[in-house]
């Protein structure tokens, strides 16, 4: 018999923060966006991959059981379209974009207990049954719809599939449901001189009946969800425009031709993807618990402890934060714990562009960079908030070559030698200055509590603080003029035991964000995982081996070539 997932709970008491100790689960499932499978990764794919695998591995770290969850989002009418262009059927185009962004998260060090897709047996079964409890429930609504149609393809036209001349700016060319020049929203049929981006057609209007879900029905319990601390406050606050404006039913259905999970009992109508791609997670878990432990229920089930976090970009909060936890809601499951939003990423300061070289897809970038370091840069921007994130290319070039390369590595390198070279690789019984060994220490908590709020930020600043006055305290004490006295030998075995060990917090500190290099030093230092609830007991009487470059610095020259590089990897 398979047991279940573990939910004991855990006192941590975090004093600097709060007078009152926060309760923590003790298993965590986190998810981030599932992947349209259309097309390579790109850097703005890696920027949530890498943010919630940071978060995933500190929560390890501190003894949580914690999964990640995620996979390709395989459905809809892009999906379709792109799988015709590229002369493949949908299923063999979606497997081999699965493989490939599997591949291209791993090569970027963050890992998935469960890497699934929404077109599968788990998503396809529990689609149809949250399907039937909605509506069993009576928040299914069936209403006839007028509808934009290309009469050349004999389709039904999604908002973006339609384009036209703004009916507000008089830009041309712009989308069915919003201008990109002026931001205004509109519906398609106001759209002027509109054509189908398919065809060129001018659309037609076609009736057509659809299955809608009663979202309005949720009204007053969203309200109430969205300021129970689920969602940031300024989150909070947009999601509120929605509400004040009264919600409405939204529309589940969609017409064929379209790839996707038909509805029980239609033969030409199937799910919206938005209806089938969250529930995804819920195939994911399902997929994990099948081939380890536990059972869904165990994190969806309305008695559930298990802590349940969802990271996201900020353009799909409404369909994580309203619709979402609504229907979770109608079918008789918990909602999400948490919902965590982060924002765009620019290249110096713009949106990506294949035109000016600077869209940048992850196997491109690994080509020219070691992936942590792009780990590292994007760590040491990362709030909590919903503020756009820049990849500065000249910054990320200084800042990998100051933090990484000149403060932290460089520790080990100016102390090992000495310790390898004078002292047969063994460190001293005693630290020099043990007074500074335990004030790095005490940063542990400090430094945990950001990661756990996702202020990575704020944790690379705590770290390279720390960075900082350990090179500080080895340039006061000039091992390499000590060294030349050899009634000061035993110091200088001491000092460079203190760097080492100090070196040996800082990797510990950064393994969230760097597990590659933190996996390199363990080996250097022959030393145990680096987890944050094993570093109370210093190397101390402790041999290490032969110090190896942990990581090597760049120049402007990889960025040129970065930008030169225009392959085509689709």
């Amino acid at each position: 018999m398979k047991k279940g997932l573990s939910f004991e709970r855990v006192i941590v008491k975090m004093t600097q923060y709060s007078n009152t100790e926060i309760l923590m689960t003790k298993t965590l499932v986190a998810t981030s966006a599932l992947i349209y499978a259309n097309g390579p990764l790109h850097l703005g794919h890696m920027l949530e991959g890498i943010q919630t695998d940071i978060w995933v591995r500190s929560q390890k770290s501190l003894g949580h059981k914690c999964l990640y969850i995620s996979g390709s989002d395989a459905h809809g009418t892009p999906i379709m379209l792109t799988a015709q262009k590229k002369g493949m059927d949908p299923e063999t185009m979606v497997a081999r974009y699965h493989q490939d962004h599997e591949q291209d998260f791993r090569s970027y060090g963050v890992h998935f207990d469960q890497f699934h897709s929404t077109h599968s047996g788990e998503n396809k079964a529990l689609s149809e049954s949250i399907f039937s409890k909605i509506q069993a429930n009576g928040d299914i609504v069936n209403r006839e719809i007028t509808q934009a149609y290309d009469p050349e393809e004999n389709m039904f036209l999604p908002d973006r599939f339609i384009k036209g001349t703004c009916p507000k700016c008089s830009a041309k060319d712009q989308y069915g449901d919003n201008c990109e020049a002026c931001g205004a929203a509109y519906n398609p049929e106001d759209l002027i001189d509109a054509y189908s981006a398919i065809s060129g057609a001018k659309p037609i209007e076609k009736l057509s009946e659809h299955y809608f879900f009663a979202l309005d029905h949720y009204q007053d319990f969203l309200s109430k969800w969205l300021r129970q601390g689920h969602v940031s406050e300024p989150v909070a606050n947009k999601l509120q425009e929605w509400l004040d404006e009264g919600l409405k039913a939204w529309d589940i259905s969609r017409d064929t031709p379209y790839f996707g999970f038909l509805i029980p009992g239609e033969t030409s109508k199937y799910f919206y993807v938005w209806l089938d791609a969250p529930i995804g997670y819920m195939a994911g878990i399902e997929a994990y618990c099948q081939n380890n432990e536990g059972t869904l229920d165990d994190v969806f089930g309305l008695d559930s402890q298990v802590g349940l976090y969802h990271f996201i970009g900020k353009d799909i909060i409404n369909f994580h934060a309203l619709f979402w936890p609504a229907m979770l809601k109608s079918a008789g499951y918990r909602q999400p714990s948490a919902v965590h939003a982060h924002g765009f990423l620019t290249i110096d300061g713009k949106k990506m562009s294949k035109s000016r070289g600077t869209f940048i897809t992850a196997k491109r970038f690994a080509k020219h960079f070691d992936p942590e370091q792009l780990r590292y840069y994007f760590a040491s921007k990362l709030s909590d908030g919903l503020e756009d994130i820049d990849l500065n290319l000249q910054d990320f070039i200084a800042r990998t070559n100051s933090d990484l390369v000149g403060k932290v590595v460089n520790i080990a390198s100016r102390c090992a030698g000495f310790i390898s070279k004078k002292y047969q690789g063994q460190l001293a019984a005693e630290a020099d200055q043990p007074e500074l060994l335990a004030q790095w220490l005490a940063e542990k908590d400090t430094i945990t509590h950001f990661y756990t709020k996702r202020q990575y930020q704020r944790a690379t600043r705590a770290i390279m603080a720390i960075a900082d006055q350990v090179n500080a305290y080895i340039d006061q004490q000039k091992p390499w003029q000590l060294i030349k006295d050899p009634e000061q030998s035993n110091r200088v075995q001491s000092i460079c035991t203190t760097g080492l060990n100090g070196f040996r917090l800082l990797v510990a500190y950064l393994k969230p964000i760097l597990p590659k290099m933190a996996e390199a030093s363990e080996a250097f230092l022959q030393c145990p995982p680096l987890d944050f609830m094993a570093l109370d007991n210093h190397l101390l009487s402790h041999g290490i081996a032969t110090f190896e470059p942990l990581m090597q610095r760049i120049d402007s020259s990889q960025i040129e070539a970065l930008l030169a590089d225009n392959s085509d990897e689709a």
